[in-house]
């Protein structure tokens, strides 16, 4: 194990002299691995090693973990750091799943007790993350990508090494490993682990092809197919750095101006680009995407193909993509630019709510975006929607018309048992929304009493209790 390991860890460069290593250490098989041949490497190469360990507060055996995590580190002679963090109320507050915010609080931790225990490796570059990703965790990442149709980046899988916004790389020594090899190594050397019973679930998507998908591959259709995946991701991965490069090349021939100081907009070359391979085409296009929205989130193949199709025809051309990014044809210019979003200030629509029972009355507001209304008998057995752009109202509470509009001076909702006013202004304060949505953000209102501040929260006074014998049903989709 420690050959296979060492020689992945020098083919990318991992380790160096002087480095500062933090290990994250969950007490799981990869973990400890990790953990038991990072502490090895040091006879090696001299490096700090530190170990931080958190806690999710998401399972009752978590506390135990910590205590064997930190046992562990006792008889390695490695410094420990336990972090706690309630992951549950943090996907909850920020609209997102309990994995994803796990893996937010997670690097956090890792970057925090690097920048507090050595702040000067970090400054000079010479700070690292640890993770104990293996072979079955990128074959498993690699399908859930394909399942989606990920382009280059996602096929991948995940890298051996990338380097965080913070300029702190994270290094995955076990990537060249499989999880049978890995747990084969600890039993052969007697060490115990954790077992997590949430990876037995099937609740999460890459559980369901860990446990399904996977395994009929491996016996049904080819033996070794995590390691014939791992090598596919490698060929893919060197496919992807070869087409970057072009890409940036190929940017540079097109590119006609640039502003270099706020990124709004972006200026190439209709004939230069036309010239390009088709697949050099998208991945200008998306070079252009992420200087103008890094995230390039709600960016689809659809919108990439829709930018390439400007240099088709000699006519002028525009057309909206999410992220205010507008494109357009401009004589021998395609321009892609970033523009202020749209003002809805002034926009306000009557709500129309249907019979009990009646068909569902849809609404097209003034973005595009559309409000779908119904009113149904309810249950005790119902489950309330948790959707973010779904909810529920008692229908009876209402007694004055609805509007949908943006914010008024003086709306307020309520937000407690005991039904306490807030200024809906302090409540978008409180909640930390940039300035510049609040004007933005569609309003659900009876008066100025403001059922739902749409894509997040909504009045308590309106919620469904065991009084309710009607439910009002709200639900967006569309627009920005």
């Amino acid at each position: 194990m420690w050959k296979t390991v060492s020689a992945y860890i020098e083919k990318y460069n991992m380790l160096q002299p002087d480095d500062t290593v933090v290990a994250g250490v969950s007490g799981g098989a990869d973990s400890v691995c990790l953990l038991l041949l990072l502490s090895a490497a040091r006879k090696e190469i001299p490096f700090q090693l530190l170990v931080v360990h958190v806690n999710h507060k998401m399972r009752a055996q978590a506390s135990a973990d910590a205590a064997f995590v930190r046992q562990l580190c006792k008889e390695q002679k490695i410094p420990f750091f336990l972090i706690e963090k309630d992951v549950p109320a943090i996907a909850a507050e920020q609209k997102i799943s309990t994995e994803e915010a796990g893996r937010l609080v997670r690097y956090e931790a890792f970057e925090s007790v690097l920048l507090q225990e050595a702040p000067k490796s970090v400054s000079e570059k010479k700070a690292k993350i640890a993770v104990a990703h293996n072979l079955n965790d990128r074959a498993e990442t690699m399908l859930f990508h394909l399942f989606r149709g990920s382009g280059l980046n996602g096929l991948t899988g995940i890298r051996p090494l990338n380097s965080r916004k913070s300029g702190i790389t994270v290094i995955r020594p076990l990537l060249s490993s499989s999880r049978k090899e890995i747990e084969a190594f600890l039993i052969k050397i007697g060490m115990n682990w954790c077992i997590d019973s949430t990876n037995e679930e099937d609740t999460y998507t890459r559980n369901r092809i860990r446990h399904h998908i996977l395994p009929f591959a491996e016996k049904e259709i080819a033996g070794g197919v995590i390691c014939n995946m791992g090598r596919a991701a490698d060929i893919l991965e060197e496919t992807r750095d070869f087409v970057q490069k072009e890409s940036e090349k190929a940017y540079r021939d097109c590119m006609m101006s640039e502003d270099k100081d706020v990124k709004k907009e972006i200026r190439l070359s209709a004939s230069r680009f036309a010239s390009l391979h088709p697949l050099l085409q998208k991945q200008v296009v998306l070079f252009c995407l992420e200087k103008l929205i890094p995230s390039q989130q709600n960016i689809t193949s659809a919108h990439v193909k829709a930018v390439c199709s400007l240099c088709d025809t000699g006519k002028n051309r525009k057309f909206m993509l999410p992220g205010h990014i507008a494109a357009r044809r401009e004589y021998d210019a395609v321009v892609i630019e970033k523009r202020a979003a749209a003002s809805l200030q002034k926009a306000c629509h009557t709500v129309e709510i249907p019979l009990p029972g009646a068909v569902p009355l849809e609404m097209k507001l003034s973005d595009g975006s559309i409000m779908e209304i119904s009113v149904f008998s309810y249950e005790n057995s119902m489950n309330i929607p948790q959707n973010q752009y779904t909810k529920w109202f008692d229908y009876d509470k209402i007694e004055k018309p609805l509007m949908i509009r943006t914010r008024q001076t003086g709306d307020y909702i309520t937000f407690n048992a005991v039904l306490s006013k807030k200024l809906l202004q302090d409540y978008m304060i409180d909640e930390k929304i940039p300035r510049q949505e609040r004007d933005h953000i569609w309003l659900l209102a009876e008066g100025k009493h403001v059922l739902w501040a749409v894509g997040h929260r909504i009045s308590t006074y309106y919620k469904i209790d065991k009084h309710t014998r009607y439910i009002l049903q709200v639900h967006f989709r569309g627009g920005q």
